[in-house]
């Protein structure tokens, strides 16, 4: 994995992406649950999911991301934002590789857990 700091051949597409992929996912879950949602606590859920220091990097760090992502000498590999642009990538990668971004957002609540608030130990 390549952080923008390292390469201008980097993983930023992939993370914005894999953004996505987050989102519709945490999206459908919810609707799948309540139809009823109120638009307010969908984009609050969606907030707190995809939160860099809260969420994300908290998983990717798990995965242990910042060891293998590469970074410029003064970037820091451990850096919230790194972690977490490290870690929405690989659903991008994944949701590429499988054709589908349906297999990615399974990859992600088997990570994340099945509560949206919630990271699994790994």
């Amino acid at each position: 994995m390549t952080h923008a700091s390292f390469s201008e051949e980097n993983n930023k597409a992939f993370a914005i992406l894999g953004a996505t992929v987050i989102q519709t996912s945490v999206s459908f879950h919810m609707l799948s649950k309540d139809v009823d949602v109120s638009p307010k606590e969908l984009n609050r859920r969606l907030s707190q999911i995809t939160n860099v220091e809260s969420s994300c990097a908290v998983d990717g760090m798990r995965l242990g991301l910042h060891k293998v992502v590469r970074v410029s000498p003064k970037t820091n590999s451990s850096a919230p934002a790194v972690v977490c642009t490290a870690f929405r990538a690989i659903f991008a990668a994944i949701a590429i590789d499988a054709g589908k971004s349906d297999d990615a957002g399974n990859v992600f609540w088997s990570l994340h857990g099945a509560d949206l608030g919630l990271s699994l130990p790994v």
